[in-house]
């Protein structure tokens, strides 16, 4: 089944459980319960329509197809000829989720994995130098055909040897050679496996490094040669559609793909630089994902928390965290909890990250003037219920999000400080009066993510008395515990952590701290106070997780700093 964005249809296409309905008898209470499932869980509804056992994977790709405007093929009927296999790549292949089956007359048909994916028929066509078409087959299928035809994909030390000889002195032709069309995508598809959530490109004055950030660090992959820097920064900008001769300003892009069937965006930003440009990539893969506040492995109290807040009338409720810490996981997770159909909820972000069914998304372009503030005010015009600002940055916007709240509106925004308390004297620093503050303000919530402990190589082993010396006071909360450590393995990149958790502090306002704000207490004092009422610090929820064995105590002292 395929990943889509939005999987029971917008815009004018048919909802994909009323094309289920009418094709292959799927119930209306079915389609009516994986809706409800899909709201509270995520994931697709075809996928969810399968689990319960209310559709088979052959009708969900037959109503995709239909959805989508293309046929749909068994490839276990399909017999491929030599000849049509050897028209496409096997990186792109692989790569995409794409088969060629066919020449009919001149056109090459190829076999879909996904029906978002119709971009890469137009990439396929420059490459095989004829018309290509598309058709719809079952995803598993396809990647089981494909591994069939081809067998395993290369490894990229194999695509790296076979780019060393292009010729880089026309960097557009460069740009557009198979061997640099199978180089990156090699890199992509790596960085996807590897979930990867950033690809740099960095251009040195006699080397060219590749990186992928994973769980918050960086590591390097096998790096191509310093002259293949300039075709594989100009491929990506042709895939972002930017100006591949402009090498003195920044540029944004935006790639969208389907990688394996999944869809997948990167978000792309080139940079100059003394010895020529360089590039980052944002992995945005929305399979990878779960939207929904149950997949963030919250403590019970904090969960239940954070789904009482997405219940409040009106207010304002903070989520705070340095750049890359999840704030816009945890929002999207508290509005898909509220995303019912008796209530209206419009977004405004920079940019939109995830598309989410049944909630109003505005993207901010303030080259226009779409600034926050003024899609803020237009919002209020559009009845919302709950509106969520992705970023509270001036003071401007900070005062029509308490204006929105004292208006009956619910708001959720993010603000960038350290920790929950010192977010009150960011808001009253710009310019927000202390008893709009109290009349408004509910609740803040400050996040990091921490890498867990890979499970592969991890051994048990007793706190050191350097580390206890180190936590100080805090020390008590590991005393008599046994930790956890990754040694470093394969499965890990040798770093001793695979995947993040979430880490929080939730300063929830009562009538005692609204009185210390309206009196001018320093942060300081507000944190003692809110630690004195059962606020749980950054620190504790980050030893806990050390005396559970899934962290490390290094690991919650750089996320932590006091």
């Amino acid at each position: 089944m395929s990943a889509q964005a939005n999987p029971d249809g917008s815009g004018g296409r048919q909802l994909l459980g009323q094309i289920l309905k009418a094709q292959s008898g799927v119930k209306e209470s079915a389609i009516q319960r994986s809706l409800t499932e899909q709201r509270q869980q995520g994931g697709l509804i075809g996928q969810i329509l399968v689990a319960m056992g209310a559709a088979t994977a052959p009708d969900v790709t037959r109503a995709l197809a239909e959805q989508a405007g293309l046929h749909s093929v068994d490839l276990a009927t399909i017999e491929v000829d030599p000849d049509v296999l050897a028209m496409v790549d096997k990186s792109i292949a692989h790569t995409f989720g794409v088969l060629p089956i066919k020449l009919d007359g001149g056109t090459l048909v190829v076999a879909l994995a996904d029906p978002q994916n119709q971009a890469v028929l137009d990439d396929l066509s420059f490459s095989v130098g004829s018309p290509v078409s598309g058709v719809l087959a079952d995803p598993d299928s396809v990647r089981a055909k494909v591994l069939e035809c081809y067998g395993e994909e290369e490894s990229l030390a194999d695509v790296l040897a076979a780019a060393q000889g292009v010729d880089a002195s026309d960097p557009e032709a460069a740009a557009q050679s198979k061997p640099v069309v199978r180089l990156l995508n090699s890199i992509l598809h790596r960085a996807i496996k590897d979930l990867a959530s950033d690809i740099h490109f960095e251009t040195y004055d006699d080397s060219f490094r590749i990186r992928y950030r994973v769980d918050g660090s960086l590591y390097e992959v096998e790096s191509p040669p310093r002259h293949l820097a300039v075709p594989l920064i100009s491929r990506i900008k042709v895939m972002a559609d930017l100006d591949i001769t402009e090498i003195r300003l920044p540029q944004d892009g935006r790639i969208e793909l389907s990688i394996d069937g999944r869809p997948v965006d990167l978000r792309v930003a080139t940079m100059p630089g003394l010895a020529g440009e360089g590039a980052v990539l944002r992995i945005l893969d929305r399979s990878a994902v779960n939207l929904n506040l149950a997949a963030l492995g919250l403590p019970e109290k904090d969960e239940s928390t954070l789904r009482a807040l997405t219940r409040l009338p009106h207010g304002v409720v903070l989520i705070t965290g340095p750049t890359g810490s999840g704030k816009t996981t945890t929002l999207y997770g508290m509005l898909s909890e509220a995303n019912e159909p008796d209530v209206k909820i419009i977004t405004v972000e920079d940019p939109v990250e995830y598309d989410i069914e049944g909630i109003v998304q505005v993207p901010i372009h303030e080259d226009i003037g779409v600034t926050y503030a003024s899609v803020l005010r237009s919002i209020l015009r559009q009845d919302p219920d709950k509106i969520l600002v992705g970023e509270i940055r001036d003071r401007e916007t900070a005062a029509i999000a308490v204006e929105a709240s004292l208006t009956g509106h619910t708001v959720f925004a993010t603000v960038h400080t350290n920790d929950s308390t010192s977010t009150v004297a960011r808001l009253m620093d710009m310019g927000i009066e202390p008893f709009l503050l109290t009349a408004t303000l509910e609740a803040v919530a400050a996040q990091r993510l921490l890498r867990t402990v890979c499970e592969a190589c991890s051994v048990e082993m007793e706190p050191d008395e350097e580390t206890l010396r180190e936590l100080g006071p805090d020390a008590r909360r590991i005393e008599g515990c046994k930790i956890r450590h990754g040694r470093g393995c394969g499965v890990c990149h040798h770093t001793g952590y695979k995947g993040r958790t979430g880490i929080f502090e939730i300063l929830l306002l009562d009538d005692d701290l609204r009185s210390l704000i309206q009196d001018g207490a320093s942060s300081e004092a507000l944190r003692q106070a809110a630690i004195g009422r059962g606020m749980r610090t950054l620190r504790d929820a980050g030893l806990d997780l050390v005396a559970e064995g899934r962290t490390t105590v290094e690991e919650v002292l750089r996320e932590t700093q006091l």
